[in-house]
């Protein structure tokens, strides 16, 4: 009798997408404005990642534009070189957004388990952010916060933008004037207050870069107002603990310009200078480049420390929870999909 009474009710996988659709397994990241899990699909088996955001919360960071924001992009976003948005609902507390799983975690967990990265696998991995920068470009829209937690790796070692959460829509004819981003990726003109445009993801491809080869950013200060300074007026210095080729230096200059007129942008650019241009470009934007790595994908890429803040701290576990009568999920008929 026991075992009857704590039978699970049936799904109904018919109606709309809710999270009772999906096992919860692994917290894998945690943002500004949300957590990650890994969940699989019930029906479909297919695995995904779980982006959650708490409404009250959203709410007290006044980050509802952002989110809302972040949601519209992603409807109309679909690239192999972007984390694309499969499902999207909520219920009475959390936001949910399902997205791509990529199993080879972030540049930054291999940055930090694999140690400096070699110039042919940050060749390949720049390339495909390229396209993935071109990509949103040719939408108007500029992602604004790149950096290697937001370049996420495929089990099958290519590499996919992600984390739109300040990425916006632009008018190639006028200059935007919010400030926003990480600031160690920031590109000068927005330190400045004059003005930028979409050159501004090419600078943050510039200090990635830089930053896969050497373990360090090529700008660093003490304070915040120094980062600024060093931004806008220091030149990149290169370190005598690694020797670089010559055209890879050429490669990171180009993209660290100060002046965003002259800075290398564009995927035809950026394919005829001679760092890059021994790349099968046709192959790279037909998404058959062959990757120079392949993750480990036995086990989970990510930080575990996750997982254990969700064990140990969060006294508010995510679970499945009804909505009040009346209220529906917000699952866009495009995002029906399970592959």
């Amino acid at each position: 009798m026991g075992g009857v009474c704590c039978k699970s009710e049936p799904i109904d996988f018919t109606q709309d997408v809710e999270l009772k659709h999906f096992d919860l397994q692994t917290a894998i990241g945690k943002g500004a404005f949300g957590k990650v899990k890994l969940v699989q699909h019930k029906l479909t088996k297919q695995k995904y990642a779980l982006k959650y955001i708490d409404k009250k919360m959203c709410v007290e960071m006044k980050a509802v534009d952002c989110i809302i924001q972040e949601r519209f992009l992603l409807e109309e976003i679909q690239s192999p070189f972007t984390c694309n948005l499969r499902y999207a609902f909520q219920d009475d507390e959390n936001m949910f957004m399902v997205i791509d799983l990529m199993l080879g975690g972030d540049l930054r967990y291999l940055l930090n388990t694999k140690g400096n990265l070699s110039e042919d696998l940050i060749k390949f991995y720049m390339a495909e952010c390229v396209l993935g920068i071109a990509y949103l470009h040719s939408k108007n829209i500029v992602h604004r916060d790149l950096k290697p937690d937001n370049i996420l790796i495929s089990e099958t070692g290519h590499a996919t933008l992600t984390d739109f959460n300040i990425a916006t829509k632009y008018n190639p004819d006028k200059l935007m004037k919010s400030e926003a981003g990480s600031p160690a990726y920031m590109a000068p003109e927005m330190f400045i207050r004059k003005g930028y445009n979409n050159m501004i993801d090419y600078w943050s491809l510039g200090v990635i870069m830089y930053e896969l080869l050497y373990g360090k950013r090529p700008f660093e200060a003490n304070t915040s107002e120094g980062l600024k300074k060093a931004i806008i007026s220091d030149e990149v210095a290169w370190k005598s603990t690694r020797e670089l080729s010559a055209d890879c230096k050429s490669a990171i200059t180009e993209f660290l310009q100060k002046e965003w007129n002259v800075r290398m942008g564009g995927d035809e650019k950026v394919s005829k200078h001679a760092f890059f241009k021994d790349l099968d470009w046709d192959k790279l934007k037909r998404h058959e480049g062959v990757p120079p790595f392949i993750p480990d994908t036995k086990n989970i890429n990510c930080d575990f420390t996750h997982e254990l803040e969700e064990i140990l701290v969060n006294d508010n576990p995510l679970v499945a929870k009804a909505r009040k009568p009346g209220e529906k999920s917000d699952t866009p008929t495009r995002l029906n999909k399970t592959n």
